[in-house]
């Protein structure tokens, strides 16, 4: 990448000398000749730099995100795993209450995913169901209300999203990691038909709640979503999006 800049900054910088030249000499034919050429070689190179930076870029990029898919998808594998290994451990001990029972948990976590991935925001979904990669001092909950699409909704829903990830990373690098239990973060949405409501509930520890009270601060400045009660990101904060007319 520093080679491709570099490359760059020479391409620009050469064109000094002709041009130079040219003020010295204006009058010169041959002059204009190789400026013009000069400046289309350098021209050339800066834009092939520019592609080739940008493929590369593109490709790193990709690279992250298969790796994150990965990172996930692994996770879910062993969580599939260990609900064969309970189910399977209840079936060989003959408990059909204790069956059901965790056939019910699979299949509230499964409706829960479920509409995880129809928040229609690919940036939002993502981040919630790769939260488990990024930390393992903090365990992201989702409660939503109903079936709920925000692209369909009349809001800003890409702006919604980068703030709703930008809290959650707030979330994650603010909490004070423990030995004991895990910490809990639940982001509540619900959309009453006029308004899109958003509740934090965090039941751990802060490293500084101030600081990261002035971060969401930061963050919903200018934003869609606006703060209902951020003063105490220890226990709950609660947030708002008005419809658009």
């Amino acid at each position: 990448m520093d080679r491709i800049k570099s490359a760059k900054h020479i391409a620009a910088f050469s064109i000094v000398l002709p041009a130079v030249a040219m003020l010295v000499w204006p009058s010169s034919v041959w002059l204009l000749v190789l400026f013009m050429l000069w400046f289309a070689a350098a021209a050339a190179i800066w834009i092939r730099s520019e592609r080739r930076e940008h493929a590369k870029q593109l490709a790193l990029t990709i690279h992250s995100l298969q790796a994150a898919g990965m990172r996930t998808l692994n996770h879910h594998r062993h969580d599939w795993m260990n609900d064969l290994q309970v189910l399977y451990g209840y079936t060989r001990m003959q408990k059909p209450d204790k069956t059901v029972e965790y056939v019910e948990k699979i299949r509230a976590k499964m409706l829960t995913e479920s509409q995880i991935s129809k928040l229609g925001e690919p940036a939002l979904v993502s981040y919630i169901q790769s939260f488990r990669t990024l930390t393992s001092s903090l365990e992201l909950k989702v409660d939503i209300e109903q079936d709920l699409n925000l692209v369909e909704l009349p809001l800003a829903s890409t702006e919604i999203s980068e703030a709703l990830i930008g809290i959650m990373n707030g979330y994650r690098l603010a909490v004070k990691p423990g030995f004991g239990e895990v910490a809990v973060l639940t982001l509540a949405l619900d959309w009453d038909g006029q308004q899109l409501h958003v509740a934090f509930d965090l039941e751990g520890e802060l490293i500084d709640e101030q600081q990261l009270k002035d971060q969401i601060k930061q963050q919903l400045k200018g934003a869609t979503l606006q703060a209902v009660d951020i003063e105490h990101p220890q226990e709950e904060i609660r947030l708002k999006a008005e419809k658009r007319a």
